[in-house]
């Protein structure tokens, strides 16, 4: 079964949920409004919101999902033979998104050291376009939903990894200190007297929140109730099928803005990439 940005973006303006942990308060197992916001997000893109039981739930992503992950490893999501999906929530406009040990990506590629090795085997791969899905919640309630492709969002891989390359060159070329090969920058073995401590150095990355990166297309309207955005490229809306494209556009009689528009390229600020932005607005 096949599903896309298009489909969830549908979904969602036919049946935009507010208020998600007591929406999803039927299940003991979803605690907090991070785990709500990702049942949501499944849920949007499986159009298996009216389902309650858990279970069948899982049966269904089971349709649709190739990888579903946890908070240590991204991805998030997997489509099969489809995109795969980074979920944030923050609690304000301001913040910006916590990547822990992973980079800012423009896509996602197989052989990505940070992807663990059942995500790299769910299905036969090599690149996927990846979608970060950032969600505002307060109190429960979800303010704001934007889906950013990473194309639009972050620099190439070599940007990032030219830079965390120098940082654990410097590191293991210090002197009288051992260490040992590990994935992260750095890992001190022996730092007492006894040898039995270590010290794992680890990258932190961070990226500006979509709301101020993309603030020159889509300001924030702070009097509305809830607001959805999603910007990606113009050739990737293209690739969507006719059929999803033309129900998408459909929307546009519920209330739904589609624009033409071009952003600042990740790569080279100076370049102009032709882009979507679909954005739609609950009072």
């Amino acid at each position: 079964m096949n599903t896309n940005l298009l489909v969830a973006l549908a979904t969602i303006v036919k049946n935009p949920i507010k208020k998600l942990t007591s929406y999803y308060s039927y299940s003991n197992r979803i605690n907090s409004a991070g785990e709500a916001l990702e049942f949501y997000i499944k849920d949007v893109f499986c159009n298996s919101l009216s389902v309650d039981n858990i279970p069948e739930k899982n049966k269904i992503y089971n349709n649709y999902f190739s990888y579903i992950g946890n908070q240590n490893n991204p991805p998030d999501l997997m489509i099969k033979q489809g995109d795969a999906l980074e979920v944030k929530k923050l609690e304000g406009f301001g913040s910006g998104l916590a990547l822990n040990s992973s980079y800012p990506k423009n896509k996602l590629y197989v052989d990505s050291p940070m992807i663990t090795t059942a995500c790299r085997n769910c299905e036969n791969w090599n690149v996927k376009d990846l979608i970060y899905s950032v969600g505002i919640v307060r109190q429960s309630a979800l303010k704001s939903l934007w889906f950013i492709y990473g194309d639009c969002y972050a620099a190439d891989r070599k940007v990032y990894e030219r830079i965390r390359d120098k940082v654990a060159e410097g590191v293991n070329s210090l002197p009288d200190i051992e260490f040992s090969e590990t994935r992260e920058l750095g890992r001190v073995n022996k730092v007492d007297p006894l040898g039995i401590t270590y010290l794992r150095i680890r990258g932190m990355w961070h990226i500006e929140s979509p709301f101020r990166v993309f603030s020159y297309i889509a300001p924030v309207n702070f009097s509305v109730t809830f607001s959805l955005v999603a910007i990606l490229l113009g050739e990737k809306y293209l690739s969507f099928p006719e059929k999803d494209r033309k129900a998408f556009e459909y929307l546009k009689e519920k209330g739904l803005v589609i624009k033409d528009i071009e952003i600042k390229s990740p790569d080279n600020p100076a370049k102009l990439l032709k882009a979507k932005l679909a954005t739609y607005e609950k009072q």
